[in-house]
């Protein structure tokens, strides 16, 4: 299988224990969003280019082979670029598991992914409310997230959702919103909440945010958990 030469993948972080529930894995951050999240800590990502060929890339995994279990994709968003289909192939034959990071904004791409048996777990953002979506995201793609869950329902994939809040973004009352939208979507599954962390350089000038541990927040399955 040929290999692409164009350069997409931004940076390589080469061991986590945080990323991969359970897996030592490493991480490929590939370039470009086609969103622009105001709170987003990778805007050298977001807006930067690739430094890595995909041959540079295998290369790099063929000597972690039985030291690394998974490969996250992440980015930026790594379903923007179709050749990252490809490259899930090429290292699936290696022996790794496969993690997608996504924004839910390529629907049609992430099943492909799933139809060909490429991805083993996946982590699907869950932005904002859908009143309060292009503002914080200067996208028109809430109607893909929920066309991504609805895809990843359908499969056998485990995956959580997961949603970052800065105080001057999401109030509890968003929260509340969006864990009903999740109800009405029948998703039964983990949702994680996770805070701002302050003092790191965003897409946008941002002020400090307010941490909030949100402990009213609650389902009957009692799913949502903080980080």
């Amino acid at each position: 299988m040929k290999l692409s030469a164009k350069k997409i993948i931004h940076s390589i972080t080469a061991f986590t224990l945080l990323d991969y529930p359970d897996k030592t894995s490493c991480i490929l951050w590939f370039a470009g969003c086609n969103m622009k999240c105001s709170y987003c800590y990778n805007p050298e990502i977001v807006f930067g280019k690739g430094s890595y060929s995909f041959p540079e890339i295998i290369s790099f995994l063929q000597k972690r082979k039985g030291l690394l279990d998974a490969v996250v994709f992440s980015g930026g968003e790594c379903l923007l670029h179709k050749e990252s289909i490809v490259l899930m192939q090429v290292i699936k034959e290696m022996g790794f598991l496969i993690k997608v990071d996504t924004n839910g904004s390529k629907p049609a791409r992430l099943a492909e992914a799933i139809e060909l048996k490429l991805i083993d777990y996946v982590a699907l953002d869950f932005k904002s409310t859908k009143e309060k979506f292009k503002s914080i995201t200067e996208s028109n793609l809430y109607e893909t997230f929920l066309a991504s869950l609805a895809i990843l329902k359908q499969s056998t994939i485990p995956f959580e959702i997961r949603t970052t809040v800065h105080s001057e973004l999401l109030n509890q009352n968003d929260l509340e919103e969006m864990i009903s939208v999740l109800q009405t979507n029948n998703y039964a599954g983990n949702y994680f909440i996770q805070p701002f962390r302050n003092g790191v350089e965003t897409l946008k000038k941002m002020n400090a945010s307010k941490y909030e541990a949100f402990n009213d927040l609650s389902t009957a399955d009692n799913w949502i958990q903080m980080r």
